[in-house]
Formats: structure tokens, sequence, C-alpha cells
């Protein structure tokens, strides 16, 4: 605008005005535009200052506002930490007063039974601590010192007898009466009973009489109130027993092992003892009358000697090839009656351990039965399975290893006899040949 005016000015001048005021003019206006641009020199040397302290300022207040936050965000993490930390006291807390609190119903559980009782105030956990343990110490303190007392107990066969019951603490007792005396054991319901396993009437009257003993027979319980069954005595028909219907089973084939050991030792004994005789003799009749009277003797004779003697002597006027085949034949068929038994003895020594290993897989099926139904709590109902398991494996192997023995050496001494059949006939074939 101030051009187009100057401009405009100038027109004017160069219309209405000579040269010297247009030089005038111009000079005037010079002077007024140098004002002008020294003003506006100085004018935006301000601006820059003001813009470079302006500029100062901001960067001051952009590091003061990032300090803030910076503390701010230190701060907030401070707050998570202190609030995380906060939860999980509150947590622990939550869970010490569980666990409090388990602790005092579990001691009136525990006490309850002795007479104590404890009085509970969720206010006042620190006293009602103070409390159980001081009562349990004291509970503790007196049922671990040497207290007699009346009352009853039973019998070994069911009577109900009183007496005085020394109770040594709270883990053993005894019983003593003017009829018997002993340890006693629970028989359940906090009731006790004469313990059948050993003699103590001799430690419940040092006991009652406050008598120092070097040993104590004792019988340690670990609860009053679970029953204690009597101690069996064991014997061969309750091991047998406890192994189920395979144990009998086992027991039977080795019962029937051993007499068909004993029938084939009696019988190998007495082909054994008449096989050097009768060859003797009948060599004897051979040599002195010849073929036909041994033939005659060997007539009234019997047994698996005999009869291959008999086919020896009635062959030998031929060739000795044929002879020896013949005598191999008999021997071979004699090989059935000597080896009578020994099959069934030998079978019955590799099948028992087999029934014990059926035993034992059966009984620990059963085991795995009652532990899926009930549990492992109670062992007793586990022994059934077990026993089984145990006891006809143990049984098998009783019988096996015995009857495995006793089957091979009576098989031993079979081919043994075998052999003497065999010298006898062949010595009998040469010395017929030697007086030819």
């Amino acid at each position: 605008m101030k051009q187009l005016l100057f401009i405009a000015i100038l027109f004017s001048i160069s219309l209405f005005a000579n040269e010297e005021d247009l030089q005038r003019a111009y000079a005037k206006e010079f002077a007024y535009l140098k004002s002008q641009k020294e003003m506006l020199q100085k004018r935006l040397k301000e601006v820059k200052e003001q813009n470079v302290k302006n500029l100062s300022d901001a960067n001051s207040d952009i590091a003061a506002l990032q300090n803030s936050v910076l503390a701010k965000n230190r701060l907030s993490e401070k707050l998570t930490d202190n609030l995380y930390a906060a939860q999980q006291n509150f947590q622990a807390l939550g869970d010490d007063t569980a666990a409090i609190e388990s602790i005092v119903m579990q001691a009136q559980t525990t006490l309850k039974p002795y007479g104590v009782d404890i009085f509970t105030d969720k206010e006042r956990y620190k006293e009602t601590l103070n409390e159980i343990f001081t009562k349990s110490n004291m509970l503790i303190r007196d049922l671990s010192s040497l207290r007699v007392e009346k009352g009853f107990f039973y019998a070994n066969d069911g009577r109900e007898v009183e007496g005085e019951i020394i109770r040594v603490g709270n883990i053993a007792s005894y019983g003593v009466s003017n009829s018997l005396s002993g340890a006693l054991v629970p028989a359940g319901d906090g009731k006790l009973k004469i313990y059948n396993g050993a003699d103590a009437s001799q430690s419940a009257a040092a006991l009652k009489n406050a008598q120092n003993r070097d040993m104590l027979d004792i019988f340690i319980y670990e609860n009053a109130s679970k029953e204690i069954e009597d101690v069996q005595e064991k014997t061969v028909v309750s091991i047998i027993d406890s192994g189920g219907i395979i144990g009998w089973v086992i027991v039977a084939l080795g019962v029937v092992a051993l007499l068909l050991a004993l029938l084939r030792s009696l019988f190998l004994l007495s082909a054994s003892s008449s096989t050097s005789t009768l060859a003797k003799n009948t060599l004897t009749k051979l040599l002195e009358g010849g073929v036909e009277s041994a033939l005659e003797f060997l007539k009234t004779k019997k047994g698996s000697t005999a009869r291959l003697l008999k086919a020896t002597v009635r062959n030998l006027d031929r060739n000795r090839e044929h002879v020896e085949d013949i005598v191999a034949e008999s021997i071979l068929h004699e090989s059935t009656r000597l080896d009578k038994f020994g099959s069934i003895i030998l079978v019955i020594a590799a099948v028992s351990p087999l029934l014990g290993l059926l035993g034992t897989v059966t009984g620990m099926i059963a085991t795995f039965d009652i532990i899926t139904e009930f549990g492992t709590g109670d062992p007793k109902l586990l022994s059934g399975g077990i026993s089984i398991a145990l006891v006809t494996t143990e049984l098998g192997l009783i019988v096996a290893i015995p009857v495995l023995m006793i089957g091979n050496l009576l098989g031993g001494w079979a081919e043994k006899i075998k052999d003497g059949m065999e010298h006898s006939a062949l010595h009998l074939i040469n010395e017929y040949n030697k007086q030819k």
C-alpha cells in the first residue's frame, strides 16, 4: 500500500511540481524510508531476541515437565509396588488366619476327649494360641507320667476283668488283677484287652509296685481307640490257606509228585538190586546147562532184567550183530517201564512255579480291585490279596525245587539201571561166545 501511495505521490509531483521540488520530495521520502528501515531492523532484532528468550523459556518448561513426568512415573511404580505388596500381605494374612483357624479347630478336636476346652475369639487369636500351647503342655506332662487307676479290661477269653490299669503315658498300658496281669492293647471304643503276644505280667507287677527293671515287656500303640487284633499263631495249614485255592492246588500237586517219586524209587530199587544177581545166576546156568537150562531158570523170574536176559539167551545162536540189535530193542522196550512216572514228576516240577505265578497275578488283581474301591487307608483290606500273591509263589517254589531235583535224580538212576542191563546182556553174550 505504501509503494502504491509512493508511486501516486511521485506521479502527482511529476505532474504538478518542478524538478527541484521533486528532488526535495524524493530526499524527504528517502529519509522517511530510511528511518522506517532502521525502525524495522530494530524491531526485527527485538523480535529475534524475544523469540530466543521464549524458546529458552519453552525448553526450560519442557525439561521441568519431563522431570515432573519422570517423578510421577516413579511415584506410580512405587505405588504399584506398594499395592502389590499390600495384596501379598493381605493374602498372606488370609492364609495365616486360615492356618490359625485350622490349628485351633484341630486343637479343640484333639483336646476335647481329655476334658480340655478351648475358648475361641477371632479377635484375639494370640491369646487363644497361648491358651492352646499352655493347656497342651500341661496335658502332655500329665499323659507322659505313670498313672495307676481303677478300671476294666478284657481277658483273652473275652471276660471283662476288674483291676488296676497302669498307664505309661498315652502309648502303653498294663492291667493287673487278682486272676491275671499283663500288657494291654486297644480293643476298640476306648476299651483295653490283654495282649496275647508276650507275657508281660512281671513288668506289670513291677510298675504297680514302683520297682525298677532293666527291661520292660511293653507293647506301644499309636491310637488307643483303634483295635489291635490278637496275634494269630501261624501254622502250615493257615499259611497254605492264605494262598487261597491255588495254594492248595500247588500243595496237592506236591503231594502227588512225592507219592509218584516214592513209587518210582521203590520200583527202581527193586530193578537195580536184581540186575547183577540175576545176570550172574543166568550166566552160571548158561555155562553149566546151556540155553535150555538158562531159559528154564528165567521162566520163574519177573522184571525188566529177566525179560531182557530171556530175549538175549533165546537168540544167542544168531550172529552177534543181530543179538545186539535184539538187546537194544529190548532195552528200548523196557525203558517205558523204567521211566514210569518220570515225566509226570517233571511236569509237576515245571507247573508248580507257574501256578505260583498265577496266584501272584490273581492276588495283585484282587489287591488293585480293593485299592480302586476302598483306597489304601486300611492295610487289612489289602492283606488278603497280598497273601495270595506272595504265598502262592513261595509254595510253587517250595514244591518245584525238591520235585525237580528228585525227578532228575530218579531219571539218572533209571539210566544207570539201563546201562547195567545192557552191560549184563553183553557180558552174557561174550561169555557164551567164549565157550563156543
